[in-house]
């Protein structure tokens, strides 16, 4: 089940928006829109202060991040501000914050009505426009509030993370250099069977290239299986499973499933298995029947409103690991279909900025890789998934 977020106050809403990000904005404007009927949060877009505070792009930056708050539906939007500037004092140093905040106001209350500013500094949290010293003293309202909250708490007890910063939040971590040979050994092997390198595999075999690719759909569903267990093990306060180990495979298994994507049919076919109610269409995928049909599909179901489907973090949560793990181990020019299939799945549960950053490392490894160049333009055009539009 997708969890349903609602504005119940500015508390709440506060303690939600870093949880959402993955990481704890610094000298950024983040815009959340809320969708009827019940001020569910939609979209949410960051934008840096600066980039937004420019008088000559910063206007057109505001307009265009609103129009993908209405196009998600949102019916109100409510800035909060991320600054170390006084608001309050009216100095120098708050000019620029200040010029950020009233470019969103100007794009936002056309369209949606007044708009509420809060502001989060080192000092505390309050509402820009409060007067009121028992609402909002000087300093603002003590920052343990927004951690001690219900969302906060919730966010933690599911085991939700904060990194301190943007860049850290996105990063993949490399594997050592150790790991990363035995990968490349592993995935190496594999390719080399591939092209007619083993003994008995030849490229003109088709029954041995057809069980080449079932067998690294079942290893990677193993794979996702282990890490799946592991994850409930952990949620449930239970001691890990012996046979899951600690989750993840040895790097041979990681550079095994690295060289798998490769083959389109696989990597389709590990797409569909993300998607609920496809059947056995991820193994005739695989068995290389009508492959760009069924890939088709699979993605109307998450791209079509009429369809509409949610991912289910039990099912994209183990998989993200898994193919993190993936990139973090396979050799430099061998992830693009790895990292596609990451920004699609963040793509899918509404993080923009993480699948952007997926795409820009897969086409700085591969430019004219056709998945991820189709998810691309989806980006660039502020299109939301369907499950998203289908909700409005």
């Amino acid at each position: 089940m997708t969890t349903l977020i609602r504005a119940q106050g500015p508390r709440e809403l506060l303690a939600y928006v870093p949880y959402r990000l993955g990481y704890r904005p610094q000298d950024s404007v983040v815009l959340v829109g809320l969708r009827p009927p019940r001020g569910r949060i939609g979209l949410v877009v960051r934008v840096d202060v600066g980039d937004v505070a420019d008088l000559e792009h910063g206007p057109q930056l505001a307009r265009s991040v609103v129009g993908h708050l209405a196009a998600d539906g949102a019916e109100r939007v409510v800035l909060v501000v991320y600054t170390d500037a006084p608001l309050r004092s009216g100095g120098v140093e708050t000019a620029v914050a200040r010029a950020a905040v009233e470019h969103c106001r100007e794009a936002v209350e056309p369209h949606h009505g007044p708009v509420d500013v809060w502001v989060v500094a080192p000092s505390g949290w309050y509402a820009l426009d409060c007067t009121e010293d028992e609402c909002c003293p000087p300093g603002g309202r003590p920052l343990r509030e927004l951690e001690s909250s219900e969302v906060g708490a919730h966010m933690v007890l599911a085991g939700a993370a904060l990194a301190d910063s943007r860049e850290e939040a996105l990063r993949i971590p490399r594997a050592s250099a150790d790991e990363r040979r035995r990968a490349a050994r592993a995935a190496r092997r594999v390719l080399d069977r591939a092209r007619g390198g083993g003994p008995t595999d030849a490229p003109s075999d088709p029954d041995a290239a057809v069980a080449r690719r079932v067998a690294s759909l079942a290893e990677w569903r193993a794979v996702v299986a282990r890490v799946a267990q592991h994850e409930r093990d952990r949620a449930g306060g239970q001691a890990p499973d012996a046979r899951t180990g600690a989750g993840l495979p040895p790097a041979t298994v990681l550079g095994r499933l690295a060289a798998g994507l490769e083959a389109v049919p696989v990597r389709d076919a590990v797409l569909v298995s993300l998607v609920p109610g496809t059947g056995d269409l991820a193994d005739r995928t695989v068995r290389g029947g009508d492959v760009d049909a069924g890939t088709a599909r699979a993605i109307a179901s998450i791209v079509d409103p009429a369809a509409g489907l949610a991912p289910d973090p039990a099912v994209t949560g183990p998989a993200r690991t898994v193919l993190e793990a993936v990139v973090a181990h396979a050799p430099r020019g061998s992830t693009a279909p790895a990292l596609t299939l990451l920004a699609l799945v963040a793509w899918w549960h509404g993080d923009g900025g993480r699948a952007g950053r997926r795409l820009e490392e897969a086409l700085a490894e591969d430019p004219t890789y056709r998945l991820a160049l189709l998810l691309s333009s989806a980006l660039d055009a502020g299109v939301p998934p369907g499950w998203i539009r289908a909700d409005v």
